[in-house]
């Protein structure tokens, strides 16, 4: 979803000014530009198709010497449906802006998600899967994600459907460990699997000389 700003953007960042200056015209180039991403308009100039959905809204309570004081907190995934997903959260005294905040904030944490058809069941050469098999994990939550064949889905929970679904992966076996019912863990999890499809791992003996 792309948001219109009320004053005109200008650049803090070198990679801010070069997107605006026309020399970075993908998430491609910025990706292999090493530069990190700061500022959010830059996501809104080169995925102007992203889509976002709050995941969670919970009220965080904290004591202090003024007496007890009330925030939001929301969690927020934002992704193209097609390789780019990003995950955020913020807090705020009001709905509203914690969940505009998270959303700065996932497009800011925005990744590109490796896939493939990794299953041996599957030989169409499609991207609608992972490539192999990866774990992503948050607190207590442990997600494990599989390649599955087409046409099986997302056998996964509701949490890591949606973020699945906004990376652009249609399906995909899961299994999970500890309290999945924690919806941020639950969606860190989930995103640090997909972090992970980008990980090349060599064997342990590549590149030894056999004796």
């Amino acid at each position: 979803m792309a948001y219109e700003y009320e004053e005109e953007w200008v650049p803090q960042t070198r990679l801010g000014k070069l997107v605006q200056e026309g020399q970075i015209t993908s998430m491609d180039e910025v990706i292999d530009s090493g530069l990190p991403v700061r500022e959010s308009q830059i996501i809104d100039i080169l995925l102007p198709d992203l889509e976002d959905e709050v995941l969670d809204i919970n009220m965080v309570q904290r004591m202090t010497d003024s007496g007890r004081r009330v925030k939001f907190r929301a969690t927020v995934i934002v992704g193209n449906g097609n390789g780019f997903v990003g995950l955020g959260q913020a807090k705020d005294v009001q709905v509203g802006p914690a969940i505009r905040k998270a959303i700065s904030n996932a497009k800011i944490n925005i990744i590109k998600v490796k896939r493939g058809c990794g299953s041996w069941e599957c030989a169409c050469g499609l991207e609608h899967t992972v490539p192999s098999q990866v774990r992503g994990k948050a607190g207590s939550v442990l997600v494990e994600l599989k390649p599955a064949p087409r046409g099986l889905g997302l056998a996964a929970g509701d949490t890591a459907r949606k973020v699945l679904e906004k990376a652009g992966i249609k399906d995909v076996w899961t299994r999970t460990e500890g309290t999945t019912r924690t919806t941020l863990n639950f969606a860190k999890a989930t995103f640090n699997a997909l972090e992970n499809t980008g990980v090349v791992r060599m064997p342990a003996n590549h590149g030894k000389k056999e004796a």
